[in-house]
């Protein structure tokens, strides 16, 4: 372990955890806390510059961590993120004299007799390793597979590729980081705001679990082939193909798909191609992935995503005409598998945003194991209907309009359950909800009109479709069984209504107007009391001056005593909302 820079990671959350303790949490109880808002954001600013500075100083692990944070618009400010975002290509390159040892070293011989070209200055350079422009020899009987793949003559030219090569000594710096992360984790464990909404020890788990995955070379091709196999009929999408002779479990080399960057907006303009398509087809990718082949990118940064004009690509690779275009996928280190328990509950999440059903969604939450035992279902079916009525057909632009003051009246209306949260997420859907995170980002700088609901409901009827060809698992077998059996309790139930009504028994379960009835009920009781505390004192008033003043005396006071308790039961229940 490098105790130096273990010790350099820990100081510096430390520091980090203590700022935020002293200005978000001590300022504001002493009565200073305009001042903590005021300087929030240049704090957040600095604490993200310091972060990403810190990174690229000692790269590793605090890398991939920074590249994971700076998509999660949803957990970090802006100000974080958007100083985080500057690790996803600005990570400084290897000694190229310790990466053409590695490669010797893989291969056990030298850099000339195994490549006919390679080109020292990296192309591009990430946190666990970077990336070379090379040239095989193509007339190599083992490349013959990889060739006949892309249409390739053994003209004796040599096939582009692109070599991947993992960074020296990079295993003792990850476990050096992961050792410093699980120190931090354990401070956050013992915060309780922290503590009841994330599992981290769970978390850092399965992060270690990836980072064994990606640096691991050989499972990256298997992983290449996997997607490639999957997508070899589909149309538009292209995957690099593994050279497996100069593959090694530290170096891996693909044929060379270099093209436009997806966040490039301008050179995907300039190229002809339309930007809201590109989004269109990104996002169907991916539900295809998730849904149909079970298997999916799980690091779709703009790093590892690019568009190809087809004038750029062989004509009429994937049968596609001479005006189209190829999404490119590239870097599968990290992938993500849905297994057979999340399947059934994506699809009822699918089915109940494109159907807008409150009541589906919340059995999609209970399949996908995010609820918690003491969740108020009925409570959290209201919540997601009135989302529904409020935000259901908006597209991203406009859901990024939506006012404060619409925000405001939603978590005022339940604001029970915003404060409990009765969620979870499940360790096997935390590469998912990252790679959904990024991929709407994406989609929405693509295209800022881009309607996720309008993409989501066809899918939507297509798996209501193919669950109706099934007659052992059709939703439709289902819902009629639902139905028949609420018609044949409907009478029982009626009767049993009318019988709490007699009793004075029924009660009616809405949040707002619990809320009204509650607020309604102290006014009457405060009203009571003043009208209570005024007759007294009126009474006391007159028997001073009737000259019982020992009575009248403690009647004032009485009433006095009453006036102050009211006021004091005030205050605590002001401080209570």
């Amino acid at each position: 372990m490098h105790r130096s820079r273990y010790r350099r990671i820990v100081l510096f959350f430390a520091r980090v955890l203590i700022s935020l303790a002293f200005w978000d949490l001590i300022l504001p109880r002493i009565g200073l806390g305009r001042w903590s808002r005021n300087s929030r954001s240049r704090r957040l600013t600095w604490i993200g510059a310091n972060f990403r500075a810190l990174a690229v100083r000692l790269g590793g692990v605090l890398i991939k961590i920074g590249q994971f944070l700076s998509a999660r618009v949803d957990v970090l400010p802006d100000e974080i993120t958007r100083e985080l975002a500057g690790l996803q290509d600005q990570v400084p390159a290897e000694d190229p004299a310790a990466i053409i040892q590695l490669i010797e070293a893989e291969f056990g011989e030298t850099l000339e007799a195994k490549f006919l070209e390679f080109e020292r200055t990296p192309e591009a350079a990430a946190s666990l390793g970077q990336v070379h422009r090379a040239r095989v020899r193509t007339a190599s009987p083992e490349n013959a597979g990889t060739e006949a793949a892309l249409g390739k003559d053994k003209t004796g030219e040599g096939l582009d590729v692109v070599v991947k090569v993992q960074r020296p000594g990079i295993e003792a710096l990850i476990a050096t980081d992961l050792a410093a992360l699980r120190t931090v984790g354990v401070w956050l464990k013992r915060y309780p705001p922290i503590r009841r909404r994330a599992d981290v020890p769970a978390l850092l788990a399965e992060f270690t679990r990836i980072l064994n995955e990606e640096i691991d070379y050989l499972a990256e091709g298997r992983n290449a082939e996997k997607f490639a196999e999957n997508f070899q009929d589909r149309r538009g999408v292209r995957v690099p193909a593994v050279v497996w002779s100069h593959t090694t479990q530290r170096v891996l080399t693909l044929t060379d798909v270099r093209a436009i960057k997806i966040t490039d907006y301008d050179a995907i303009t300039a190229a002809g191609v339309d930007r809201a398509q590109v989004a269109d087809r990104l996002f169907h990718t991916y539900l295809q992935q998730i849904f149909e082949d079970y298997f999916f990118h799980a690091d779709p940064h703009p790093g590892n995503l690019f568009v190809s004009p087809l004038r750029a690509v062989k004509e009429g690779e994937d049968g596609l005409g001479a005006n189209d275009w190829l999404l490119t996928f590239v870097d599968f280190g990290m992938v993500g598998r849905v297994p057979p328990r999340l399947r059934e509950g994506l699809r009822e999440l699918v089915i109940a945003v494109g159907t807008r059903d409150s009541g589906r969604m919340v059995k999609a939450y209970q399949l996908l194991g995010i609820l918690l035992p003491e969740a108020d279902l009925s409570l959290l079916e209201q919540a997601e209907a009135r989302v529904f009525d409020r935000f259901w057909g908006r597209s991203m632009g406009e859901l990024q309009k939506i006012s404060p003051q619409e925000v405001r009246e939603l978590a005022t209306e339940f604001r029970t359950l915003l404060f409990n949260m009765p969620f979870q997420v499940p360790e096997d859907m935390i590469l998912l909800g990252r790679s959904i995170g990024i991929l709407s980002g994406m989609c929405t700088g693509l295209d800022p009109d881009f309607n996720v609901w309008e993409g989501l409901a066809p899918y939507a009827t297509k798996l209501i479709a193919e669950e109706g060809t099934s007659w052992t698992g059709s939703i439709w077998v289902e819902e009629l069984k639902k139905l028949a059996g609420s018609l044949l309790a409907f009478p029982r139930r009626i009767d049993t209504l009318f019988d709490k009504v007699e009793r004075g028994e029924l009660a009616v379960r809405d949040p707002q107007l619990v809320e009204r009835v509650d607020w309604l009920e102290r006014a009457v009781n405060r009203a009571s009391a003043g009208i209570i505390g005024a007759a007294v004192f009126l009474g006391g008033v007159q028997l001073f001056l009737a000259g019982e003043e020992r009575i009248g005396e403690i009647l004032m006071a009485g009433a006095g005593l009453l006036l102050v308790w009211q006021s004091l039961l005030g205050i605590r229940r002001g401080k209570r909302r």
